[in-house]
């Protein structure tokens, strides 16, 4: 039951990478609490928060495709710096907004939009470089591994973002995540080149399509993203949150809620042993999806904050686990050459489903109420994920023991002599 460690223990670029990335992700969750929760208090509107992931969607699009095509043609080390600085000033802009006399609306969807377009570039290289510095038999383990360092800062990030936002004010929030990027920067910088192959093509539209098309072609692959998009665009009502948790006269609760899914995430992951021995994957997306889907709707029902949290606790456990097989599937089957072509596709099927899960959520909220926007995209998200599954026979069938990807996958890592970034 216990995760496997032998990526964290083999390789020196993954615990690199891992521990600037959760110090990353700590800070980014100080951000995702604050940012939310300022536009509320300037507006007054759930309308206008959930607005924040239409702002976050084109540039999510634009820069997911064309990033994950810079990571197939350049050096992802290099990406990856690149971008965390970057993000890095747009958290000091948010800083420098918040401690204006009186912080303006606009700079907050610039800063959204720009962080948006920033993940765009840099995710593609993250996922791209993993299958470089870590053994093949090993990336069902990093996936779960880089997933806990994930849920840690998603559980400590929101928690500490509350108490901080509460005692000591929105600026502080935003202090410590500029510092966190500083810090990851420097840690990054440890990290080994990973240049392009030697042959790679520029980025360009045609080397774009070359990967969507590839996509196209594997009806399992395309049904992992179709699965997450409709979990994500309608069980994912997270900028109810502050709403939900004035509803509930338990405004305390709201760090607790924005921690409840990384929680129940990081209780999968740290009993993670047992994904390693599952060899149907296809069928485990399907499965967790339909979960997070049901349990979001018992969330959208009860009334009782702690009922609420518990449930919300639930669909974070189903949503890791569906990632990581979903990611499992990724790695183990998409060549190299393409890897960041399909990186960038992955980012806009676990990314634009959740920005436009909150565009969904605030306008029904809007419409009807804040629970019937919570409970009816829970059931949504059940009947979209049994239709997809009915639809796409193929992504039922994988077993990776059989997938004649996963084998071609394997077997050109074994003949180029891979080392999987091992010390």
């Amino acid at each position: 039951m216990l995760p496997d460690l032998s990526p964290w223990r083999e390789s020196r670029d993954f615990r690199t990478l891992w521990t600037s990335g959760l110090i990353t992700t700590f800070g980014s969750f100080l951000t995702f609490v604050a940012l939310p929760l300022q536009l509320k208090e300037l507006t007054g509107s759930a309308a206008a928060v959930g607005a924040l992931g239409a702002v976050e969607l084109v540039p999510l699009i634009v820069f997911g495709l064309y990033g994950g095509a810079l990571a197939d043609a350049f050096d992802r080390r290099t990406l990856i710096l690149g971008s965390e600085a970057a993000l890095g000033a747009v958290a000091l802009g948010l800083l420098l907004n918040t401690l204006l006399p009186h912080p303006m609306v606009w700079p907050l969807y610039v800063a959204a939009a720009l962080s948006s377009a920033l993940s765009g570039v840099q995710r593609p290289a993250l996922d791209a470089i993993l299958p470089r510095i870590v053994a093949h038999t090993q990336l069902s383990a990093a996936a779960a591994l880089n997933s806990l360092r994930w849920q840690v800062g998603g559980v400590a990030g929101p928690a500490v973002a509350g108490l901080l936002v509460a005692y000591t004010g929105l600026a502080t929030a935003y202090t410590l995540d500029l510092a966190t990027y500083v810090l990851s920067l420097l840690l990054a910088l440890r990290l080994a080149a990973s240049p392009p192959a030697h042959d790679a093509a520029k980025p360009s539209l045609r080397g774009i399509l070359e990967g969507t098309r590839y996509a196209w072609g594997r009806k399992e692959l395309l049904g992992t993203y179709a699965v997450d998009i409709v979990a994500m665009l309608f069980a994912f009502p997270i900028a109810l949150f502050p709403f939900l948790a004035d509803q509930l006269d338990a405004q305390w609760s709201l760090g607790l809620m924005y921690a409840a899914l990384p929680f129940g995430s990081m209780l999968v992951s740290v009993t993670s042993g047992w994904t390693s021995r599952v060899h149907r994957h296809g069928p485990a997306v399907v499965l967790a999806a339909a979960g997070w889907g049901a349990a979001m709707t018992v969330a959208g029902v009860v009334r009782e904050v702690w009922l609420v949290l518990f449930f919300l606790v639930v669909s974070g456990a189903f949503d890791m686990i569906s990632g990581i097989f979903r990611s499992t599937m990724w790695n183990q089957t998409i060549p190299d050459e393409l890897r960041g072509r399909l990186a960038g596709i992955e980012l806009l099927s676990f990314s634009a489903g959740p920005q436009l899960g909150q565009v969904r959520s605030g306008g029904v909220a809007s419409l009807t109420s804040i629970r019937t926007s919570v409970w009816s995209g829970g059931l949504a998200c059940v009947a979209g994920v049994a239709l997809l599954a009915a639809a796409l026979p193929k992504l039922l069938a994988y077993d990776a023991r059989t997938s004649e990807h996963a084998r071609a996958v394997r077997e050109a890592r074994e003949s180029a002599g891979t080392s999987g970034g091992q010390d």
